[in-house]
Formats: structure tokens, C-alpha cells, sequence
């Protein structure tokens, strides 16, 4: 090849490793600009599809609750730890067009009551069925992922003369006291959640929960050298955004999205959990048997970690104990995580529809 060819040859090579340099530059931002807003983005077509924030005093608590357009039957939404009524906003403009949809903040969380008093599945339940006979006054259903499936469970069968079906979505039935949380390996929700809490609780420097949580999650610590920077990252955006939802750019959402509502989640809810007093009072088959609904069991896989933690609600066993309780329950298991109706939406509405 001449001298000639060669420097042609050379300038093609820089234009092409620049043009795919800038194609990297821009696809990193628009990546950045998407994780950073996708949240933000998926709670507005939310409110587009009608929803409207609203609040209620229940039995001298606030509840706050979203309350969509008049499409149908009743239906009642119950989301998990450390979420609030927006968790579900990715399937609320399907739900919206045939049910009158109300998604509810438990307490501890959203702009619901703070109160360490009504962290128990008691209280958030007996909440419930009071807004529902304030505000609904006549038949719903009801679903709840993760520990609102148990208080979804504890309105059914403390509510069955209104109640006209339930959705557990990926409930930690059986696997949910101290107890039963530790047994084996212990569980994910106990090594990410209740002891993080437990822990937060127990210190004085670190003021912001999230701050706290990405240093210690043990989430994080499965991304080895990935988690002091995660834990700066977050502490960072907690002390530039005080007061507001806590996002990572830079960072997949999936990994991060656990966060995003922490600035309105009370860690002393997480506590109720570390020391049992959230089931306090209930028996957890009696609870079921007292159900006399057709049920949708929504199950994510069970899996382990490498060092034997549970990554998933419940064990297959226990979920067999949730069946063999429920006196009329169908069972679907889905691969997925934790977060059913985000990952498979299409699934979470279908599984909605068998019964509502």
C-alpha cells in the first residue's frame, strides 16, 4: 500500500472511531436522561389516564390514595415496602379503562400517616376496609404485592361481605416474621430491608435513609467494588435533592429503583418488620382460611443465591401452604423478580381480569 493509501486509509479509521466515539457519547446521555426521568415519565401517564391524589382521615389517620376515572368494578391496590401508590403507575392507564381504580400509601409511606403506632398489617388493613367503606361504599377487589399482599389477605377475609376477589402478587406469606425471615440463608427482603432499617435506626451520623441503605444494601454488595460508588453517588443526590425521589443516572433503574421512594419512606416501618410487631395479632393460616374469595396467587420463581440467601418471597413450599389455605385459588407462576406488574405488566392486568 503507497504512503498515499495509507493516510486515506488512516483518516477513515478517525473519521469511523469518531463517528462511533460520539454515537457511544450520545447514546450514554440519552441513556443518563431516560433512567433519570423514567419514573417522573411513567407516574404522568399515569395522572393523564384521570388518576387524582386525594386524602381521606381514617379512624384519625391520614390516608392518602389515588383514585382513577369510574371504568367498572371497584378494584383496590395495595403496594409493598418501601413503595407508594405511584409503584403501580405502569399499569394504571390499563387498569383505568375497565375498573375504578384506588391506590392507596400505606402508612409510613408516601404522604400517608408517619405514625410507628399503625405500622402493623392490623392497622394498614383495618385502614383499608375503613376507606373503602367511606369511599367505595359497596363492593371491591383487592391486590397487593409483596407485604400489601398480606394486608390484600387480611382485608379479604376481615372484609368478606364487600370483598369479591383478591390478587396476591408475590407475598412473603410464611416468610415474613423475624422468625421465619432468618430460617436457613434468611431471605433477601431480611438481609436488604429489615436489617438495613434495623441498623439505620441504631446510628446517628447519617441522616438520610438512602444515603444509608446504598452503603450497606446488600443489593449493592453483590456488585463487589460497584458499591462505595453507588453509596457516593446516592449520598450526593440526597444532599443536592433534599426532599426528593432518589434516582442514579448513571446507574441501570432496575438496580436502583428500590430507592426511588425512600425519601418518603419511614425506616421505622421496616423496623416493625425486624422485630415482629408488623404481624402482630395474626395467625397467618387462620388468615387465609377465612378467605372466601376466588383468589389469583401471583408467584415469581424461587431462586437462591450463591450463598444460599432466598431471592424470592417465599419458598415453594411455603407458597403450597399459601394454596392448600385459600379455599378457592388459582396459582400462576411467572419468571421474574419480585416487582411482577413492572417487569410483566401484561401478566399482572391478565391475572387482575381472571377475577375482578
Amino acid at each position: 500500500m503507497s504512503s498515499a493509501m495509507r493516510r486515506k486509509a488512516g483518516k477513515v479509521a478517525a473519521i469511523a472511531f469518531g463517528v462511533v466515539a460520539m454515537a457511544a457519547i450520545v447514546a450514554v446521555f440519552i441513556y443518563r436522561d431516560g433512567n433519570l426521568h423514567a419514573e417522573e415519565r411513567t407516574i404522568e401517564r399515569a395522572l393523564d389516564a384521570g388518576f387524582v391524589e386525594k386524602q381521606a382521615t381514617v379512624n384519625g389517620a391520614v390516608v392518602n390514595y389515588a383514585e382513577g376515572p369510574d371504568s367498572g368494578p371497584v378494584l383496590l391496590l395495595v403496594h409493598g415496602q418501601g413503595m407508594e401508590w405511584e409503584d403501580y403507575a405502569s399499569v394504571l392507564p390499563d387498569l383505568a379503562k375497565r375498573y375504578h381504580v384506588f391506590a392507596v400509601d400505606c402508612f409510613g409511606h408516601g404522604e400517608s400517616e408517619h405514625d410507628p403506632a399503625l405500622y402493623s398489617c392490623m392497622a394498614n388493613g383495618d385502614a383499608v376496609i375503613a376507606l373503602a367503606h367511606d369511599v367505595v361504599a359497596g363492593p371491591y377487589a383487592v391486590s397487593g404485592h409483596s407485604s400489601g399482599g398480606i394486608i390484600a389477605a387480611y382485608i379479604a377475609a376481615n372484609d368478606p361481605g364487600n370483598v369479591t376477589a383478591l390478587v396476591l402478587e408475590d407475598s412473603p406469606l410464611f416468610r415474613v416474621t423475624p422468625a421465619e425471615a432468618q430460617e436457613d440463608a434468611g431471605t433477601f427482603a431480611w438481609h436488604d430491608g429489615y436489617t438495613v432499617a434495623h441498623s439505620f435506626l441504631q446510628q446517628r451520623d447519617v441522616a438520610d435513609y438512602a444515603a444509608w441503605y446504598a452503603a450497606h444494601s446488600y443489593l449493592f454488595g453483590l456488585f463487589g467494588g460497584l458499591q462505595p460508588m453507588l453509596a457516593e453517588q446516592t449520598a450526593a443526590w440526597c444532599a443536592e435533592h433534599p426532599g426528593e425521589h432518589v434516582v442514579n443516572a448513571w446507574i441501570p433503574r432496575a438496580w436502583t429503583r428500590g430507592m426511588y421512594f425512600m425519601d418518603d419512606y419511614d425506616p421505622r416501618f421496616g423496623e416493625a418488620f425486624h422485630d415482629g410487631s408488623w404481624m402482630a395479632g395474626i395467625d397467618q393460616e387462620a388468615m387465609l382460611r377465612q378467605v372466601a374469595c376466588p383468589t389469583v396467587y401471583l408467584k415469581a420463581t424461587t431462586h437462591y443465591g450463591d450463598d444460599g440467601v432466598l431471592y424470592a418471597a417465599t419458598t415453594d413450599d411455603d407458597a403450597a401452604r399459601v394454596r392448600e389455605y385459600l379455599a378457592d385459588c388459582e396459582y400462576i407462576e411467572i419468571d421474574s423478580g419480585h416487582d411482577i406488574h413492572v417487569e410483566h405488566p401484561d401478566r399482572f392486568t391478565k391475572a387482575i381480569a381472571q377475577v375482578a
